[in-house]
């Protein structure tokens, strides 16, 4: 993959990195300051609701943090958009959708095929 496009990535991947954990933060900083005690048990059940709905994002984001880790490295290491199935090339147009697979598109559909497979 050329220079400049890995660049792209690279820069790409960070920014979404900074986000979450500027967003990491704000949430933090929130549930530190919602230490209150809630007498109604209405009130008290929506916030608890919204800090569960909160906390499960945050999760989220927190694997994707560990997979924006490996796609920096793979850019490091030259094996960025390479599929570790197949060997072949990710496509661009994918790369572009998702930056962190590690699959082509025809690896990811014959996993998730195999995946629907094993749950029915």
């Amino acid at each position: 993959m050329e220079k400049d496009v890995l660049e792209k990535f690279r820069n790409q991947l960070k920014e979404k990195q900074e986000e979450i954990l500027e967003e990491v933060g704000k949430t933090l900083s929130e549930m530190t300051d919602q230490t209150t005690n809630i007498p109604d048990p209405n009130d008290r059940a929506t916030v608890e609701s919204g800090r569960s709905f909160e906390l499960r994002i945050r999760d989220r984001e927190r694997k994707l943090l560990s997979k924006i880790d490996e796609a920096l490295n793979r850019i490091d290491e030259g094996t960025f958009g390479v599929c570790e199935d197949c060997g072949e090339d990710i496509g661009l147009k994918r790369l572009n959708a998702r930056p962190v697979t590690t699959l082509c598109i025809d690896c990811k559909t014959i996993q998730e095929t195999k995946e629907k497979s094993k749950g029915l």
